[in-house]
């Protein structure tokens, strides 16, 4: 079966040998990554390295829309429309680098159903960290700068469900499940039918996975490894962070001492804590908040960590504390990070004042302003980051 990644078509075709620097069957899946000549373009195949393949004038082109199952609607494609990036089929000549036909799947269509997907499943979706499970009716866990809500999915025998595969952070890697599967503790996305206040959803799709949040100190950055060893904060032991071309960096704004803006400054009261009123709300200052919430209504933390900037693995520093979601593989101290915050320092006070550790910086705690001891045991990040709500959710 051929993926095109981050959730397309599967085509079904026979395999055959092909001469060396070839993949090995005659047809493969990939991704355009140069045009060498007028007619010689790269392709990095899914499970290969990079290889040179010859446009001719006997080429046949056809393009297809993402989501298709067969090529019965595909149409037919100029070569002149080829570019980088683009996901494309590819049939070779037999025993040549000649491509005898290529099945195209824009870049730029990709990027318009991905980007459509991610807005419906923030208007019909939720997400949350399942707290129970009840017949057909799974309770979950939503954390706000405000506290906590309980909203409620329920499926039914029309509901779809997919589950995160251990040590991948793809989509595309989920594996078909069962409401069986799903575990308190899960982290949970659905979409389908709200209710109005948003407290209950009917749900046609469930996504879900085991995942570890952590926060840690960052020790060092090895930019050529793509890895990050850190310390995490309360246990002291040391971790290593994988990110692959599918994790996803997130830079938190700095607020002055890093506790939010200073006492009475934009509305606030003196001792308050958390960004400015409005901050990460969605859409023009003054309307609708995010995801058609009122003005000043709190979204959830991890809806609002979507809304910060994206960031580099140069972003990340030596010193900074950083909260990494990854799927819980067969390692314990290696993660594969699906999503990373850097600059996440307010965000780990704020989770360990929730918990009962120190209001305000103590002298004799560590340098990401934790209690002596580190992070309090009742201290918990699961959701924080949305786990599956970040993962690239996707057809």
């Amino acid at each position: 079966m051929l993926r095109f990644a981050g959730a397309a078509i599967l085509i079904t075709f026979g395999l055959q040998l092909a001469k060396p620097q070839t993949p090995a069957s005659q047809s493969f899946v990939g991704t355009i990554v140069a045009f060498k000549r007028e007619t010689q373009v790269e392709i990095k195949p899914d499970n290969g390295a990079a290889v040179d393949v010859r446009l001719t004038a006997d080429t046949v082109g056809l393009r297809i829309a993402p989501g298709e199952k067969n090529l019965k609607n595909a149409v037919v494609a100029k070569l002149t429309e080829l570019l980088i990036g683009d996901r494309v089929l590819v049939t070779l000549e037999p025993n040549t680098q000649n491509i005898r036909r290529i099945v195209i799947m824009s870049s730029d269509d990709i990027r318009k159903r991905d980007e459509a997907e991610r807005q419906d499943w923030n208007a019909r979706g939720i997400a949350g960290i399942v707290v129970s499970k009840n017949g057909d009716a799974i309770s979950l866990r939503i954390r706000s700068f405000q506290g906590e809500t309980n909203p409620t999915v329920t499926v039914s025998d029309r509901t779809k469900f997919l589950r995160y595969a251990p040590d991948s952070v793809k989509f595309a890697d989920a594996k078909p499940s069962s409401l069986a599967e799903i575990k308190v503790g899960d982290q949970l996305r659905a979409r389908g039918t709200k209710n109005p206040d948003g407290s209950a959803v009917e749900a046609d799709e469930v996504v879900f996975g085991t995942f570890l949040t952590i926060a840690g100190s960052v020790i060092s950055v090895d930019q050529a490894a793509q890895e990050i060893t850190a310390k995490e904060v309360g246990t002291g032991k040391q971790v290593s962070i994988k990110l692959t071309p599918e994790s996803r960096i997130k830079q938190m704004p700095s607020f002055p001492g890093m506790g939010g803006p200073p006492p009475g400054a934009s509305g606030q009261s003196p001792g308050a804590s958390g960004p400015p009123p409005g901050a990460f709300r969605g859409g023009a200052p003054g309307g609708a908040g995010f995801n058609g919430m009122p003005p000043g209504g709190p979204p959830p933390i991890a809806q609002m960590v979507e809304m910060m900037p994206a960031g580099t693995l140069e972003d990340v520093k030596p010193g900074q504390t950083i909260i990494v979601s990854s799927t819980k593989g067969e390692i314990a101290d290696h993660l594969t990070a699906i999503i990373l915050l850097a600059n996440a320092e307010m965000l780990v006070q704020m989770a360990s004042r929730q918990a009962g550790g120190a209001a305000n910086r103590s002298p004799a705690g560590d340098q990401q302003g934790m209690p002596p001891g580190g992070m309090p045991a009742g201290m918990d990040l699961s959701g924080v980051l949305g786990g599956v709500g970040m993962a690239g959710i996707g057809p």
